[in-house]
């Protein structure tokens, strides 16, 4: 069910309810649909339209591992979100997880070498590890090895596909009973005695507690998170001969690769069927993005400054590409000081759940991280141990008091 209104948000009764989500991307999207499927009295408000392409949760396709390079932690998560999509997508008869596999190529200290087994070791994945001539053989594709390089394909990870995963999250929760207002901006975020109000331009929404998962929005809403905006264009590419088989995504897997002077590639093969490229994209080395303020980020993308960098970069690893990308879409990720999410309550308020600052690699933990806040919120122990995402990990440093609701201007 869907809400809106066109006039003035004071001269309306309130909304009454028992949740507010805020933000419709990956987390909030999920969260939304797992607390419908509870029974919680739930609404939805998002911004822009849901499953839109301002933000962070879009762009075709995105890298899914259960391996998961960043911490051990992380791999329940995503184990929980692949099972919630296969789930969710065969009700609607969507692909929103491909278990296509993805390599991890580097040297044996590298992260995605290192961190990877580390994961797959906590969690008993079945991974499988290439050595140096392995590698080479089955991936030609990976040019340039350096002389140490090895890889760890994790079979159990592959894509997934935002739009449509945000899409089938509230689907399933309006289904469930959840109200939604789309195109609906969250101006402000008022804590009270005994709950929250949202207010927007064209309603206020009274609840209980508020989920407030608005991406790169977040420290906006609720201050004293160190959350930073970062301007991160996305870029597709085609095989320089247009008959090569070689770059089509059964045989040019998911991947993660650092090269041998540190800098690290991401991406996945091309799928006609499907209707995407090749997609490649640089890690976020803190000096090859910007940062932004979400509401005044550039839409350009600009050859010299995008596309030169990233151009040399796959020319170097993957010389049968074409390094000029055929198609590009700006966005942004979130970062924190360690890299980690933040997901929780902060200060251990009773009124407030926050989930955001992915710094990257949120999306394939959507549905995992949706689920843990609907259990936050209704007061179950969560399916997996998710302190080491705990806001409080950062305001203990910094602040004694309470977050504070803010305003967005």
């Amino acid at each position: 069910m869907t809400g809106n209104s066109g006039t003035a948000a004071e001269s309306f009764e309130p909304v009454r309810t028992d949740v507010v989500v805020i933000g419709l991307g990956a987390f909030g999207s999920a969260a939304l649909w797992r607390l419908a499927e509870r029974g919680v009295r739930a609404v939805g408000i998002e911004r822009f339209g849901v499953g839109h392409p301002f933000g962070s949760s879009h762009g075709v396709t995105r890298l899914f591992r259960v391996a998961c390079q960043e911490h051990p932690g992380l791999s329940p998560i995503a184990g929980r979100t692949r099972d919630l999509w296969q789930e969710l997508g065969g009700r609607y008869r969507h692909e929103l997880v491909r278990q296509s596999g993805c390599l991890s190529v580097g040297s044996p200290t590298s992260t995605p070498i290192a961190g990877t087994l580390a994961a797959a070791g906590a969690a008993d994945l079945p991974v499988i590890r290439l050595g140096h001539d392995e590698l080479a053989a089955r991936y030609p594709q990976h040019a340039h090895l350096g002389a140490s390089d090895e890889a760890v394909f994790d079979p159990e990870a592959g894509i997934c596909f935002p739009e449509r995963a945000v899409r089938a999250h509230v689907r399933a929760a309006a289904g469930h009973g959840a109200v939604v207002y789309p195109d609906t901006r969250v101006l402000s975020l008022e804590l009270t005695a005994d709950g929250v109000v949202a207010h927007t331009s064209t309603t206020r929404v009274v609840a209980r507690q508020a989920v407030v998962t608005a991406g790169a929005w977040l420290g906006k809403l609720v201050s004293g998170l160190p959350l930073q905006p970062r301007r991160v264009p996305l870029f597709w590419f085609q095989a320089r001969d247009p008959r090569d088989e070689r770059f089509a995504l059964e045989r040019f897997p998911a991947f993660i690769r650092e090269l041998p002077d540190g800098r690290v590639l991401w991406g996945h093969g091309s799928d006609g069927h499907q209707g995407f490229g090749i997609k490649i994209g640089m890690a976020d080395q803190g000096h090859n993005f910007t940062d932004t303020d979400p509401d005044a980020l550039d839409r350009t993308i600009h050859p010299a400054t995008d596309i030169a960098q990233l151009s040399e970069w796959v020319s170097d690893a993957f010389p049968g590409i074409d390094p000029v990308p055929t198609s590009a879409a700006p966005c942004m990720i979130t970062t924190t000081p360690d890299h980690q999410f933040v997901v929780g309550r902060p200060h251990d308020d009773p009124r407030l759940i926050v989930a955001g600052g992915d710094s990257g690699h949120g999306f394939k933990h959507a549905a995992g991280i949706g689920e843990v806040l609907a259990q936050l919120a209704v007061g179950e122990t969560p399916y997996t141990d998710v302190g080491f995402l705990r806001p409080n990990r950062f305001l203990r440093r910094t602040s004694a008091r309470p977050p504070h609701a803010g305003q967005s201007p």
